[in-house]
């Protein structure tokens, strides 16, 4: 099953075309926390992913997403990014999943309470 889905979709991690792809010109970089596989070419001028399940952007820390986009040279393998104690650790996009937020009085929460934003002008 998932090898028909590599072939008949692109979301569902790699293409048989971006394996062969990989399997030719692409030399490993480094994997990520959450099992992203990063690759570059032999002149370092082309970067990629290779997603572990659904391709979702937002699914790349910052410290890949800079090293893919060529901010900085060097991969967060060879030269981690110096962390902030205040910065909270990376979340991908939750934006139209289950665990999305949902503010009080959303219809989406399971027991929305009745929520009064503003108090109605009344004529004296």
């Amino acid at each position: 099953m998932e090898t028909l889905k590599r072939i008949l979709t692109w979301w569902n991690s790699q293409t048989v075309g971006t394996q062969f792809f990989t399997w030719r010109f692409g030399n490993k970089v480094g994997e990520d926390e959450y099992g992203n596989v990063f690759y570059r070419n032999a002149d370092n001028s082309r970067r990629w992913v290779i997603y572990k399940g659904e391709s979702e952007a937002s699914k790349i820390s910052p410290e890949w997403h800079g090293w893919l986009h060529h901010t900085w040279n060097e991969p967060p393998t060879e030269r981690p990014l110096a962390r902030k104690v205040w910065e909270k650790p990376h979340q991908e996009n939750l934006t139209g999943s289950a665990a999305a937020y949902a503010p009080p009085g959303s219809i989406r929460r399971a027991a929305p309470e009745p929520k009064k934003d503003y108090e109605a002008w009344q004529p004296e």
